[in-house]
């Protein structure tokens, strides 16, 4: 079959169906639930899933958080409130910031970025930037972007030490969103949907026991422009199915590719579609708008990142198998 710009389409209606056979398959059968629980940012992700979720058991199985703080976009409780009201769902807006607070997130946070950036403080504003495969350095380096007060913009490269500290202090994050999704998941007896797609769950891009955390995963197997054809398809608000991917994690606005994939998600579609079926890297750049050296520069990105992150894909390491657990009813 040949290689073009094609290959990725779906039968929207046919995937939608299958998805709701595996939601419906895996409440009664596995997981033993009423309903399910999903995370809306507002993003093209978590309301695609709570789409299909909609779509699967009805509205008034479906139950939606919307975890806003203080350095979230203006956008995110705007256009996560708006999918909660297009979907007809029950809904709860949680504020994490006074969590977050509590947890020192935002004084740890400063205390790293200060380490490259003595003065910076609360008052400003900032985001870490990846490099990319057209930086031709041959590994990944990470570059802090602060805006100060008065709009000044600094650059700084992260040393590793800090890059760890600020990565595991916005790690808060996902992981308190997450234990917020759980509390209604626990008191409503339903499970929870994790919305990763193909590009961030086969790449990583996920925290571990935060946005990676899921009882089911409904749109893992799709690629970014097939959650989007879904979006369409399923009639979602134009102002989302448009939205560009975000990650929206720091107070600056950010790109995914700009903090973690090696070219645009289009490109990236592309890519990974083409090194998981062999096809040859010139196909591939032709396809995906970019050279051959630059292909083969991002299927060494996939690798080393499935290789990083192989730790977060594991489930806890036993030194035996007790597999008389999972026999039990």
């Amino acid at each position: 079959m040949a290689f073009n710009s094609q290959s990725l389409l779906i039968n929207p209606a046919a995937e939608a169906d299958r998805i709701g056979d595996a939601i419906r398959r895996y409440l009664t059968d596995d997981l033993r639930r009423r309903g399910l629980v999903v995370g809306l940012s507002g993003g093209i992700d978590s309301s695609v899933t709570a789409a299909l979720a909609v779509r699967a058991l009805g509205k008034n199985r479906v139950f939606g958080v919307l975890m806003p703080e203080r350095e979230s976009s203006p956008d995110t409780l705007q256009l996560s409130s708006l999918i909660a009201d297009f979907l007809g769902v029950e809904r709860a807006e949680e504020d994490i910031t006074t969590l977050l607070e509590a947890a020192r997130f935002y004084q740890r946070y400063e205390e790293a970025v200060r380490t490259v950036i003595p003065g910076f403080s609360s008052k400003w504003k900032s985001k870490l930037v990846t490099s990319g495969v057209r930086d031709k350095a041959g590994f990944t380096f990470f570059t802090l972007v602060a805006q100060s007060p008065d709009g000044a913009i600094l650059r700084e490269r992260l040393p590793l030490k800090a890059y760890l500290e600020i990565v595991a202090a916005t790690n808060f994050k996902q992981r308190t969103r997450k234990m917020i999704e759980y509390y209604h998941a626990d008191r409503l007896n339903f499970a929870v949907a994790g919305t990763p797609n193909r590009l961030e769950y086969d790449q990583g891009f996920f925290v571990k026991n935060g946005d990676g955390s899921a009882d089911i995963k409904p749109i893992a197997h799709l690629f970014k422009c097939q959650v989007y054809q879904l979006a369409d398809y399923l009639e979602l608000p134009e102002t989302i199915r448009r939205r560009p991917p975000t990650t929206d994690t720091y107070s600056l606005p950010q790109g995914q590719d700009e903090f973690y994939f090696s070219v645009p998600v289009a490109q990236l579609d592309f890519c990974l579609y083409g090194k998981n079926h062999g096809i040859d890297a010139e196909s591939v750049g032709r396809v995906a708008g970019l050279s051959s050296d630059i292909v083969q520069a991002v299927w060494k990105d996939i690798d080393r990142k499935r290789a990083t992150t192989r730790p977060l894909h594991l489930p806890p390491l036993l030194v035996e198998p007790v597999s008389e657990i999972l026999s039990h009813p």
